[in-house]
């Protein structure tokens, strides 16, 4: 009976989602608001509904309760009880629930604010929101039922359907398939939520947007109103996007964290359009520019959103992140055209409407160098783009499946990921309005004469270290790569010491008070100076672990040893063993020597699951120069005496991981929420009559 309830729950939040959508549009069309309160009211009513639904099916997949299909999918009675929670979103169907879930939340959070000062908004982001919800749940209902269950005709065949065909009984299988092994690591159990709640905070920020348009208002208010929400989405897509490439890292077994698989770069693309809106709309908000691209970028990152969700739910991809085959491809196909089409439209009848209130008049000005900014951004995503849809496009032309691999994207957005780093830069230094050639050089010679510094030392110390890195073929890039991320880094620390320096002048204050205080008055920019610290950290690592990877491969018996990379790895032992799960354990010992110095032991290991799927863990050592990372390949299972591995070392790679760490620490900083600008005004004014009438 709970997966009845569930569906029944799931059935009748779809139909209060189109009430509110209908109750939205009637109650405006007619000046109603009685009607448009209502439509708010219903769009609520969707989450605790939603919740109930969830519940229901989160109870179904930890009491075992293999009748109901989704649960047989992803379950199995070996699973610990967390798994088997989180296996909701490990699934198509689940996933898609739990996208809707988090839809309700959101859009429940935000018309629950006070709509005094925007009425004319409610009931479009009321509608924006409710059609958006209405979709995902139609999938779920029409194509997608969780909540399906098992019966067996009398023929003997078993089917899956909601209520019972006729004359077929009730099965129930003895365990389930269980969950992937590759989704049982803990950033697969973080990474689908993150990049999940990325995509549906994006949905606010569109739904304000298409408010603005359809009501003519031409002002910036969507953006302060959304400045949260877009900060808030994109500081999960970017948790999502870290904690992807963290997994990969420690579970594909190919010693990298990033693969430029299509499903990665359906997740990345609508971060590009996302990370480019809020440069942009700062524009907007300080000069009146840019109103049209601002539009243009919240309707491309809504769309990419929902192109993601069905690049990923379609089976239209293959991808180690990709779910199986599925009919909902040609609704997304339909869903995406239609909002695309008319979001297009409805901002070319307010063209006109959208004028900029000033001229670009220096491109060495900051909204000059930031629309170049947006620009780079836009110049990754059609490269990112055409890599996704050209198989596509050559399958569905000629019958033929074309791949598309890491060398195209990395030498397409290489140039343009460097000049991004070096605007992060020089953008910072140049003035509103109207900059020049020599203030930026006034402002930059002290951060460029280290930066140049810092390379001089870096040839030096490859020189001085041997030949190895030198005959690199990528050495000149890496060079260059270097010297750009020092240069930006400089700055940036040169634009938080000179801030700093001059508040602790003026107020008496130390320099870490002065700070932090700086930091408090205006979050966004020292937020976004810490951000961009965590990209120069990321930048490094990338640099290190891409230009001077160094990969080897080698079957070696016990006590052989191999040099790779200045270390010295000695293979020791091999044991098998089963694990309380039911899985087979395969694990090697291997002894890392350096300068004939013991460093410690690393246990590189082949799990075998029960339904006989394999999984590679590594044996990493990691420290801040490097990382020594080995993988136990191929395992056959023949004798412990000879076993082949496959070991990398990746220089700088853990730079990567530190650097997203303060990435995120800027965007809370940036994130964190000031007070509305046009009510701070009337509060200080309150404050001076209060004083005024004391004296």
């Amino acid at each position: 009976m709970l997966a009845e309830f569930g569906y029944g729950i799931l059935v009748l939040s779809f139909v209060v989602s189109l009430y509110s959508v209908i109750a939205a549009v009637v109650g405006e069309v007619k000046k109603n608001q009685k009607l448009v309160e209502s439509a708010r009211l219903a769009m609520q009513l969707t989450f605790p509904l939603l919740t109930f639904s969830s519940i229901s099916l989160v109870i179904l997949l930890v009491t075992e309760q293999y009748q109901v299909s989704f649960v047989y999918e992803v379950t199995s009675r070996s699973m610990p009880t967390y798994l088997k929670i989180t296996a909701w979103w490990g699934g198509q169907s689940g996933s898609l629930l739990f996208w809707s879930w988090l839809l309700s939340a959101f859009t429940t959070a935000v018309t629950l604010r006070k709509w005094d000062r925007d009425r004319e908004f409610l009931p479009w982001v009321v509608l924006v929101s409710s059609v958006t919800l209405a979709f995902f749940l139609a999938l779920n209902i029409f194509y997608e039922n969780p909540f399906l269950r098992f019966w067996q005709t009398f023929n003997g065949e078993i089917v899956k359907a909601m209520l019972a065909p006729e004359g077929a009984l009730p099965f129930t299988p003895a365990d389930g398939q269980g969950l992937n092994p590759l989704l049982r690591h803990p950033g697969m159990i973080i990474h689908p939520p993150m990049l999940y709640l990325g995509f549906v905070s994006y949905v606010i920020p569109f739904a304000f947007a298409i408010a603005a348009l359809v009501t003519g208002r031409s002002d910036d208010r969507w953006i302060r109103i959304t400045r949260s929400w877009s900060l808030v989405a994109w500081l999960f897509l970017s948790l999502g996007l870290v904690l992807g490439g963290r997994w990969a890292y420690d579970v594909l077994g190919w010693g990298g964290y990033w693969g430029w698989d299509p499903v990665e770069i359906a997740a990345f693309m609508p971060w590009l359009t996302g990370t480019a809106l809020l440069h942009s709309v700062v524009i907007q908000e300080k000069r009146g520019m840019l109103k049209h691209w601002n539009m243009l970028l919240v309707i491309l990152t809504y769309s990419l959103v929902i192109f993601g969700t069905f690049l990923t739910r379609s089976g239209v991809l293959s991808s180690v992140h990709a779910f199986a085959q599925s009919a909902i491809g040609p609704a997304f196909f339909i869903f995406i055209g239609v909002t695309f089409i008319a979001s297009i439209a409805l901002l070319i009848w307010r063209w006109p409407e959208l004028k900029s209130e000033a001229q670009m008049n220096s491109l060495l000005s900051r909204e000059a160098l930031f629309l170049l900014n947006n620009l780079l951004f836009i110049g990754i995503l059609v490269v990112c783009f055409w890599g996704v849809i050209y198989p596509l496009i050559s399958e569905l032309l000629t019958g033929q499946k074309v791949t598309v691999g890491p060398p195209y994207y990395e030498r397409a957005t290489g140039p343009l990921f460097a000049g991004l780093v070096l605007l992060m830069g020089i953008a910072p230094l140049s003035a509103w309005g109207h900059s020049t050639a020599k203030t930026l050089g006034r402002a930059i010679w002290k951060p460029l004469i280290v930066a140049v510094i810092v390379i001089v030392a870096f040839i030096g110390y490859s020189l001085y270290a041997g030949s190895a890195a030198i005959t690199n073929g990528y050495f000149i890039y890496a060079a260059i790569g270097f010297f750009v991320v020092a240069l930006t880094g400089f700055v940036t620390l040169y634009e938080f010491w000179r801030a700093a320096a001059a508040r602790s002048r003026a107020q008496k204050e130390n320099i870490f008070t002065a700070l932090w205080r700086l930091a408090g008055r205006n979050r966004r920019r020292y937020g976004g100076y810490t951000i961009h610290l965590g990209v120069v950290l990321m930048a490094i690592g990338i640099i290190g672990i891409e230009m001077f990877q160094v990969e080897t491969q080698k079957s070696m018996a016990v006590g052989e040893s191999v040099e790779v990379a200045g270390y010295t790895i000695r293979y020791d032992s091999l044991a098998q063993f089963r694990h309380s799960d039911e899985r087979w354990v395969t694990r090697a010992v291997m002894s890392i020597f350096r300068d004939g110095q013991y460093l410690g032991e690393l246990y590189p290991r082949y799990d075998l699951y029960p339904d006989g799927q394999p999984m590679t863990i590594p044996g990493v050592r990691s420290s801040m120069e490097d990382d020594l990372y080995i993988l136990l390949v191929n395992w056959e299972g023949v004798t412990a005496e000879v076993a082949p591995f496959k070991i990398y070392h990746n220089p700088l790679v853990n730079w990567l991981w530190v650097g997203s760490l303060i990435f995120i620490l800027g965007t809370f900083i940036a994130a964190w929420p000031e007070p509305d600008a046009d009510v701070v005004p009337t509060r200080a004014r309150r404050q001076q009559l209060s004083a005024s009438a004391a004296d």
